[in-house]
């Protein structure tokens, strides 16, 4: 990472509330994996210094706009694709406990790439589907936290989400900024299923000033056993 890079990236986090000084070796390496192994691997398409920091890291660290994310928690991170948000987070808050998932083995083989190159005791990388990790005793009703990054629409997140959530835990959804129908259509999918649309943060991403929202869902009674529906069909066939 370049001196500007830094000063960017210290800019933006501190924006947010956030100080990121003691951490900026470690997003510094991620940073350096990320560039060399997306040259030749499918990642992401924003490989540029000022895209990583402000539309990878920082934009990873807005979900703790609103303090849905303080304390020991344990957090899945659901298509987390190159680690966002969930390397940022775990490189950021220790006291998390964060599992990344993604269907993409290339991918997931990346993130614990930079795991062990950051020796972080608090970052899992799985491949799976939510889907499968929905009807897992080991993982269903787990969770304090699921994050979610630009992944999918608000009622398939939700029915993909809420059975991996322990009773009392929230769905973190950030998206950029989201219209009331979808909003209303989560809202009735994430009642189906045992949540409630607690708050909508919204916010604009610091520097580039590009409209975000976070929109939490929290589960306050047990998701009907049939749900989540088999793979690819929550996706395909939406709740409404």
């Amino acid at each position: 990472m370049t001196p500007d890079g830094e000063a960017l990236f210290l800019q933006a986090a501190g924006q947010l509330g956030l100080d990121v000084a003691g951490q900026l070796p470690a997003f510094a390496t991620f940073q350096r994996l990320l560039v060399e192994v997306g040259r030749h691997t499918n990642l992401t398409a924003l490989l540029d210094e000022p895209d990583i920091i402000l539309k990878h890291f920082v934009d990873s660290l807005s979900c703790t706009v609103g303090g849905h994310l303080t304390g020991e928690l344990t957090v899945l991170d659901l298509g987390t694709g190159a680690g966002f948000p969930g390397l940022p987070l775990a490189i950021q808050h220790p006291g998390l406990q964060l599992t990344l998932l993604d269907a993409t083995r290339r991918k997931i083989e990346f993130v614990q790439q930079v795991t062990a190159a950051l020796s972080l005791p608090n970052a899992t990388a799985l491949v799976g589907r939510a889907e499968t990790l929905g009807r897992d005793a080991s993982h269903r009703g787990r969770y304090d936290r699921v994050v979610t990054r630009a992944v999918s629409a608000l009622p398939v997140l939700a029915e993909l989400s809420l059975p991996l959530l322990r009773e009392g835990g929230a769905l973190l959804a950030q998206k950029g900024p989201i219209q009331p129908e979808e909003l209303e259509a989560g809202q009735r999918v994430a009642e189906l299923l045992g949540g409630e649309l607690q708050t909508v943060e919204r916010f604009t991403l610091p520097v580039l000033n590009d409209p975000r929202s976070l929109v939490v869902i929290r589960k306050v009674a047990a998701t009907p056993e049939r749900y989540p529906r088999r793979e690819g069909v929550p996706a395909k066939h939406p709740l409404s």
